[in-house]
């Protein structure tokens, strides 16, 4: 239980961490979104392997759950103090943060419009633009008893000979 409950909450905060460039973008870092997926996976392998994690590997990964809290609220203080008085008041406004989220919004509706265009592209609608076909073959312009009479006749017609090929007598 308690793997599954720190899984959870390093998967919400691997989140955050992803989130954290397009809500609070003077807080984040340039690699902010690695070590937020590096968070993301410690909490999906905490959460799938509950079941094994007993005793010894349990008290390392609840350490190490603290130690990553820690340092955590260490950088973050780091970061917030690294912030002007302007900005850590606007930064606690409500005003800065609806419009983070209304940017948030609108560039995740982006990347939906994007995402469906793509499968829209790869996905065949069934209709293609073509409503019928229609074959042509050219037609000959002789008739099927002149066709049969040119057959026959071009099958008695024996090849001529070959043509000797003669050089001159100067060239060697």
């Amino acid at each position: 239980m308690l793997a599954t409950l720190s899984g959870d909450l390093c998967l919400l905060l691997g989140l955050a961490l992803l989130l954290l460039p397009l809500l609070a973008v003077e807080l984040s870092r340039p690699r902010d979104g690695v070590w937020g997926a590096v968070v993301l996976l410690l909490g999906l392998v905490l959460v799938t392997s509950s079941d094994r994690l007993r005793g010894a590997p349990m008290l390392a990964v609840l350490c190490a759950g603290l130690l990553i809290a820690r340092l955590g609220a260490e950088v973050g203080q780091a970061r917030w103090n690294s912030l002007s008085e302007t900005e850590q008041q606007q930064f606690t406004s409500l005003d800065h943060w609806r419009t983070s989220v209304q940017q948030l919004l609108i560039t995740t509706g982006r990347v939906g419009e994007g995402i469906s265009g793509i499968t829209k592209q790869l996905k065949p609608s069934g209709k293609s633009g073509v409503t019928s076909k229609k074959w042509v073959r050219p037609e000959s312009p002789q008739t099927p008893a002149a066709s049969d009479a040119a057959s026959s006749e071009a099958a008695s017609c024996e090849p001529d000979p070959p043509a000797e090929v003669t050089s001159p007598e100067g060239e060697d």
